[in-house]
């Protein structure tokens, strides 16, 4: 598509609906049920530039491409898809939430690099049956995980299309500002291993959205409100990961990094494994974060406390979409906030996780068998 200019949106905090306190932009008057068939592609994209800030593209929308800035010559690239029904559910989640997670999903792979973002471009196929203010919800939800997780970086181009169910791509462009990229291949035995963010919350969420908790922490059988329910859904549906501690991370001397996507133990695997080491992780550093699932966990589940707690922990190391930062600096290195230490770096010992002392199994996500 050729892409027209907007100027940048103003966030407002005063129109928030029940239960959802993050900011939207102004919105402006239009019929609900008019879909992108009806609208065209002209009306649909001018609707949907109406809530996306530019950033500080050298040239961003209007054009055939869009021009971003350099500064040491080079630029990290990274793309994700999201697609109905194979990663979300239009039942579960609203237009905004879809537009918040596909913007931490992609930031969080470049923050994993050390890099900072610059720009964005987004691919959306739809149904010709989408109302139009889907795509204008979903542009709003770009527009707050951009103000929320990287203030000052804009969408500046893209494509419109139709397709049998809502496909969201999209690619993120960062620069490297004098920093070497911190790859996944270079951490050595001695080294710290580190998180930034939150385990097992998304994972949690997803397992609650499946036995029938909505949005809202409601369950369907009792119709109780659980807020602590309600904020692991949320950490599913609009995960907000602290990615700004990667660019942190770089400068602080980090060895090796990724991002937590498909769960610690699967990516410790693949870190240990691109390093030619082996990661010792203790369950007793992670306990605040099996500590946060407890609750809710058994609520839903009724699981005595030996069954919720062994639930809880295999979220914890086995469950992704945290978007959480898993890094590994020198022993003697600082570790900038919030990064909070989680296990060793060992010598290759044959295999690539240890929790506990026990070889570990890489449990995680993987789109080609299912959810786990």
């Amino acid at each position: 598509m050729t892409t027209t200019g907007a100027s940048a949106v103003k966030i407002r905090r005063d129109i928030s609906p029940p239960g959802y306190r993050d900011a939207v932009p102004s919105i402006p008057n239009s019929s609900p049920r008019l879909t992108v068939a009806e609208a065209g592609e002209r009306e649909t994209l001018r609707r949907l530039l109406t809530h996306l800030p530019e950033g500080d593209a050298l040239l961003g929308p209007g054009d055939d491409a869009a021009v971003l800035a350099a500064p040491d010559q080079r630029v990290v690239i990274s793309t994700d898809t999201m697609i109905e029904g194979a990663d979300f559910r239009l039942e579960w989640s609203t237009p905004e939430q879809l537009g918040r997670k596909a913007v931490a999903s992609n930031l969080a792979d470049i923050a994993a690099m050390g890099a900072r973002p610059t720009g964005l471009v987004v691919a959306l196929a739809v149904p010709r049956d989408t109302p139009v203010d889907f795509v204008e919800g979903l542009a709003r939800g770009l527009a707050i995980g951009l103000e929320r997780l990287a203030p000052g970086v804009g969408v500046v181009g893209g494509d419109l299309a139709t397709s049998p169910v809502v496909t969201i791509a999209v690619t993120v462009f960062g620069s490297m500002d004098g920093l070497d990229p911190v790859l996944r291949s270079g951490a050595r035995p001695g080294d710290v291993v580190a998180v930034a963010g939150d385990m097992g919350r998304a994972a949690a969420g997803l397992r609650l959205l499946f036995s029938g908790v909505d949005a809202q922490g409601r369950d369907a059988q009792s119709g109780t409100v659980d807020e602590a329910s309600a904020s692991l859904v949320r950490a599913q549906l609009a995960p907000e990961p602290p990615l700004y501690a990667g660019v942190a991370a770089a400068r602080a001397g980090s060895t090796a990094m990724m991002d937590l996507s498909d769960g610690p133990l699967l990516d410790a695997t693949r870190l240990a494994t691109a390093s030619g080491v082996t990661i010792a992780i203790g369950s007793q550093t992670v306990a605040a974060d099996v500590e946060h699932l407890r609750a809710p966990l058994e609520r839903a589940f009724g699981l005595d406390a030996e069954g919720t707690d062994a639930l809880a922990l295999r979220l914890v190391l086995g469950g992704g979409e945290d978007h959480a930062l898993l890094a590994t600096f020198p022993a003697d290195a600082q570790l900038p906030e919030p990064f909070r230490a989680i296990g060793r770096v060992l010598e290759n010992l044959d295999a690539p996780v240890l929790v506990d002392g026990e070889v570990a199994q890489p449990d995680g996500w993987d789109p080609y068998i299912g959810v786990e």
